[in-house]
């Protein structure tokens, strides 16, 4: 999570020229991203070092601080929701959170509408 967080935040329209756009993690760890590019490829890091896809989702959010669409990384981990989030700097558990509200959530092989 540190290692990914010290790539610089940079917007889709700066980067790629359109609204967005999710990149590869190669493409991130080339040209930086935003959001769902450090999700992306803290996902794709993990899975590589062996960590199930079951045990992970990128989760879109509503930042109801910030009132801005986010997203982060959850790791299902010992009965423990973990986000990892490149706006917070330590892997925390999900409950500490407050100000998210998910939207939706994918993995590797489904997705999950949140509803309130």
């Amino acid at each position: 999570n540190r290692r990914m967080n010290r790539a610089a935040y940079v917007l889709d329209p700066i980067n790629y020229g359109m609204p967005d756009y999710w990149a590869t993690p190669l493409q991130f760890l080339r040209r930086d991203g935003d959001c769902e590019d450090f999700a992306i490829t803290k996902f794709m890091s993990l899975r590589a070092l062996g960590v199930a896809n079951e045990a992970m989702r990128i989760v879109v959010l509503q930042d109801l601080n910030l009132r801005i669409a986010h997203a982060v990384l959850l790791v299902f981990e010992g009965g423990r929701s973990l986000v990892l989030d490149n706006q917070i700097r330590d892997v925390v558990d999900a409950a500490a959170i407050r100000h998210y509200l998910p939207l939706y959530s994918v993995n590797e092989t489904a997705w999950w509408l949140h509803r309130a």
